[in-house]
């Protein structure tokens, strides 16, 4: 199969390396297109203002893997990839292994699901992948998982216009007790702006945040019932898997609208 792989934390990054070689010594054609540093918390933001350039990497991922590194974002290097550097296109795009978990409101600012989400929206079937641990280094769990879940893809589903929300905990495999489908929850930070003086007595300002608390989201009548949020069984070690896509319509805020007899003049 021929596979996109990119990343947020940079093309010399652990997990984008256990990712992309697993994937090459199960036979899959590999192409990697990364950040050449690391871009997290990006979103989906693109290079308008200023040339993207991109140089061939060697001596790094297994030897049949040819990859680039990208001086844009997660969203630029896919982006390139699949209209400048690749001769045909990918059957699926692959993001991460990012290091840190990428659950409930999380998404809206991950550079490693932007750069999935960017495939999704030039029509290819994109999947990203998180490891739960901002510390962990064993990315073999998640890049095997990676693997069984690609080859059981091809064998046994057509994924059309949707990107998987893989996030795998950072335990050892014997540890996991399954996977789960699960839907966004919301996940709210204490976000600590952290005033300081540079060497030169300007003031500047460091963002640090920390989970403050996971909460169950809205209501979706448009959901099955009973889908456990994403937040929640990540801390039972299981694998959570939840299908996302680029079209944000709150569609139960029509109802909300229709209910709120908003009146405006008929020129507007």
């Amino acid at each position: 199969m021929r596979l996109l792989i990119s990343n947020d934390d940079g093309i010399y990054a652990k997990g984008v390396r256990a990712l992309a070689n697993t994937m090459a010594e199960a036979g899959h054609d590999v192409n990697v297109v990364c950040p050449d540093r690391e871009r997290s918390a990006t979103g989906h933001g693109l290079t308008l203002h200023q040339p993207i350039r991109a140089e061939i990497v060697e001596s790094v991922f297994h030897p049949n893997i040819k990859a680039w590194a990208c001086d844009g974002t997660p969203s630029d290097c896919v982006k390139l990839a699949l209209w400048a550097l690749l001769d045909s296109p990918p059957e699926l795009v692959l993001a991460g292994i990012n290091q840190g978990a990428n659950l409930g409101t999380e998404i809206l600012y991950s550079g490693t699901v932007s750069a999935a989400m960017e495939g999704l929206i030039e029509g290819i079937p994109s999947i990203a992948f998180s490891l739960t641990s901002y510390s962990s280094s064993n990315f073999e769990v998640a890049a095997d998982f990676a693997k069984l879940l690609v080859e059981q893809l091809t064998k046994k589903a057509k994924l059309d216009s949707i990107l998987l929300n893989v996030n795998i905990p950072a335990v050892e495999s014997s540890e996991i007790k399954g996977v789960k489908f699960t839907r966004q929850g919301v996940r709210r930070y204490v976000d600590v702006f952290d005033k300081r003086v540079d060497p030169r007595g300007k003031t500047y300002y460091w963002l640090t945040g920390e989970v403050l608390e996971d909460v169950e989201p809205p209501v979706n009548y448009n959901l099955p019932e009973n889908i456990p949020i994403d937040v929640s069984i990540i801390q039972d070690n299981y694998i959570s898997i939840t299908p996302l896509h680029y079209n944000l319509t709150y569609a139960d805020g029509f109802k909300q609208l229709a209910q709120s007899e908003l009146q405006f003049k008929s020129n507007i």
